[in-house]
């Protein structure tokens, strides 16, 4: 396979490309696996990246994305908007349409759409919105467009993605505690794993998803959080293995709220280039029973995205 494009756009210097030759994971997904977090970058020529984009990404299309799930033994994805293509998410709705009800779609929106618009993404299989308060990525959005948007899009059943990290919990925590949907933390909020998981900044975390019934958590990219990476010890599968007790501990402490995605095509690292099967083969160490993995799987995502509200 050869290396991804990005159509007339030049790729951000020292860009990493998604992995062309992941392996066969070793764990077995349960039937009905959804990989709840991914993305589809363009392609740049057919759906061109937005003038406000921070970053240009490598091409990434839906038929790729949907090779990788059959590869991996998902049967449907989340796709998740892009930051690259700022509210314009006809890339990401195309790759719904394309789906045949296999896959779900997170959008970013402005407070300016329309109830038309709005409908129209909700019968391609939009079901929530993406707001981003990672500094780096976006531009700072006014949080009462914020919450417009988020009462706009509750009657339609949508739940709120937040992206955030860590450090930042703490200021934004009455803003999230006062959505009216269910809201869904991208990545545990960004863990510093380098600090204890009983320390008192994963303790805030735990305290916000045990606080508030609505609040799930998206328990993916260890290759985001790592400190340890992605090597094996001696032969033993303990690759990201710092990350592992932070996941795990919100797995067993909320095991009907948790989500698991791949973040294919992992936009962003600096550092490397996960192999998408490892990041498979690291579910049953966070999520060690059949009965966790099945909810975290199938029975979690199917209820968020699939399920009539």
């Amino acid at each position: 396979m050869s290396k991804p494009t990005s159509g007339p756009f030049t790729k951000t210097p020292g860009w990493l490309d998604w992995y062309t030759g992941p392996s066969k994971p070793k764990f077995q997904l349960p039937p009905g696996s959804v990989d709840a977090h991914c993305h589809v970058f363009g392609p740049g020529a057919e759906f061109p990246y937005a003038p406000e984009r921070k970053y240009t990404p490598c091409d990434a299309s839906w038929q790729q994305l949907f090779a990788l799930r059959d590869h991996l033994g998902f049967d449907r994805n989340v796709i998740v908007q892009a930051t690259c293509h700022g509210a314009d998410n006809r890339a990401m709705v195309d790759a719904l349409r394309h789906a045949n009800g296999k896959a779900r779609g997170v959008a970013t929106v402005r407070r300016g759409v329309t109830d038309s618009e709005l409908q129209e993404m909700n019968a391609a299989g939009v079901r929530g919105v993406r707001f981003n308060f990672v500094k780096r990525l976006v531009d700072f959005t006014p949080k009462d467009e914020l919450m417009e948007i988020a009462a706009r899009i509750a009657p339609l059943g949508w739940h709120v993605v937040i992206y955030f990290e860590a450090v930042d919990l703490p200021e934004l925590w009455d803003f999230f505690t006062a959505l009216p949907t269910t809201v869904v933390v991208d990545h545990m909020g960004r863990p510093d794993v380098s600090k204890p998981v009983d320390g008192p900044e994963f303790a805030l975390f735990l305290k916000f998803m045990r606080e508030h019934q609505n609040v799930w958590s998206k328990v993916s990219c260890p290759e985001r959080l790592s400190i340890t990476g992605p090597k094996a010890l001696d032969g033993e599968q303990d690759a990201y293995r710092d990350v592992v007790p932070f996941a795990r501990k919100v797995v067993e402490t909320f095991p009907d709220r948790v989500l698991w995605g791949t973040d294919w095509p992992h936009p962003n690292l600096k550092d490397h280039m996960p192999d998408d099967g490892l990041l498979v083969d690291f579910i049953p160490h966070i999520a060690t029973t059949p009965g966790l993995q099945r909810k975290l799987l199938v029975d979690n995502p199917t209820r968020l995205y699939w399920d009539d509200k």
